[in-house]
């Protein structure tokens, strides 16, 4: 899912703020060197790479893939998304009464290292969960800020910094997890803490089709068995920015393009996102290359929709081009199987088709990262891409 810019800037110091301390006088203090026994490294012992097992929340199309996490001493299992759109972890807590009823809440009072900020706040996303329109502010949690220690893998992190779910609005009632875990371009909480440990800065993405299953994530490496050919890296537009972000020089249509999908754009790539999302300009030039049938859909602002009796015969095919670290120019494809994320309740005999139009940017979620094995490396400031294996 995607913070809007302000929130995430806001959280990301929210999170890192302290008093400031008065200023020390100078010291001198006396050093000592210490030999390193003979046969002993003095070099960091690295981790080797974790891997989350993920489940899909499949609600007539693939949603959201989740994985557990320990949270507090002793560990509670809470579930999160992986969520590259974002860069904070929050979950259900106790504290959330009616509202997160249906998610699994962690109980602060048994954890020995729980230590409450005693800050609240609210952030609310630019994407939800799911395919449904993001309508003012739909999707927001409301939060108190807060440290414990999180584990991952058999890995533990002591006194990350975290957000305990107080209140949500209704649209997060059904999800099946418990809360979001952060994977910006920047490494922070969890992640820098497993950095720090020794892990290498990178994580690779599974995200697989309920029906096929198998979805994980590798935190600190890559699973060579998962994917076909070689990764493909693209350098991060600006990595410094928290997104991860890749510029296009173009995008084509069943091998068409049109002077409005010739121009240069920049994506996001956000795990955390079900579809695909698009300016409004965008979204209707891409329609206009599959088909006139293809048109808004009033009752949901930001949709579109096609008579479900046409869609398998529709081709459909979405190429998206970027630049490899190398030079050459290669595309990722979205195939026509995605067009349709399943029909509107309102009106079952149209299907909604898989990009939503909305002022938040382009994005790009799980109707082209389900089809692709993702390297996601902080270290290089890069992504990288591979067919999957299935």
């Amino acid at each position: 899912m995607l913070l809007t810019t302000v929130t995430a800037l806001l959280l990301a110091l929210f999170a890192a703020a302290s008093p400031t301390a008065p200023r020390a006088q100078p010291q001198t203090i006396s050093l000592q060197s210490r030999r390193i026994p003979a046969g002993e490294s003095n070099l960091r012992r690295a981790l080797s790479p974790i891997g989350v097992p993920l489940k899909d929340y499949f609600n007539g199309t693939d949603l959201q893939w989740f994985g557990n996490i320990g949270v507090g001493t002793p560990p509670q299992n809470i579930s999160v998304v992986f969520d590259t759109g974002s860069s904070t972890l929050e979950f259900a807590s106790t504290r959330c009464g009616a509202a997160c009823s249906h998610q699994t809440k962690f109980d602060a009072t048994k954890s020995s290292t729980f230590v409450d900020g005693g800050r609240s706040s609210t952030i609310t996303f630019g994407t939800g969960v799911g395919v449904d329109p993001v309508i003012g502010d739909n999707w927001q949690l409301t939060l108190r800020s807060a440290k414990d220690t999180v584990s991952v893998g058999g890995v533990s992190v002591p006194n990350v910094s975290l957000f305990l779910i107080t209140n949500q609005t209704p649209t997060f009632a059904a999800d099946p997890f418990s809360g979001i875990q952060g994977m910006s371009s920047v490494a922070s909480g969890l992640f820098a803490g497993l950095e720090a440990k020794g892990l290498p800065t990178l994580f690779s993405l599974l995200l697989t089709p309920e029906a096929d299953g198998g979805a994980e994530l590798t935190l600190g490496g890559t699973d060579s068995s998962k994917f076909t050919g070689s990764l493909t890296f693209a350098s991060l537009t600006d990595p410094s920015s928290g997104f991860w972000q890749l510029d296009s020089p173009g995008i084509t249509v069943n091998g068409k393009s049109n002077t409005a999908l010739k121009q240069t754009r920049t994506f996001i790539f956000d795990s955390g996102t079900s579809n695909i999302v698009l300016p409004q300009d965008d979204t209707e030039a891409i329609y206009a290359l599959i088909s006139p049938n293809i048109q808004p859909f009033a009752d949901e602002p930001g949709t579109y929709g096609i008579p479900c009796s046409e869609v398998a015969s529709l081709p459909a095919a979405i190429a998206i081009a970027f630049t490899a670290q190398s030079g050459a120019q290669f595309a990722l494809t979205i195939p026509s199987s995605e067009l349709s994320v399943g029909p509107f309740r309102s009106e079952p005999s149209l299907c909604q088709t898989l990009i939503n139009a909305a002022d938040v940017g382009s994005i790009i979620g799980a109707s082209l990262l389900k089809h692709y094995y993702s390297v996601w490396d902080l270290g290089n400031k890069r992504l990288g891409f591979a067919p999957n294996g299935l």
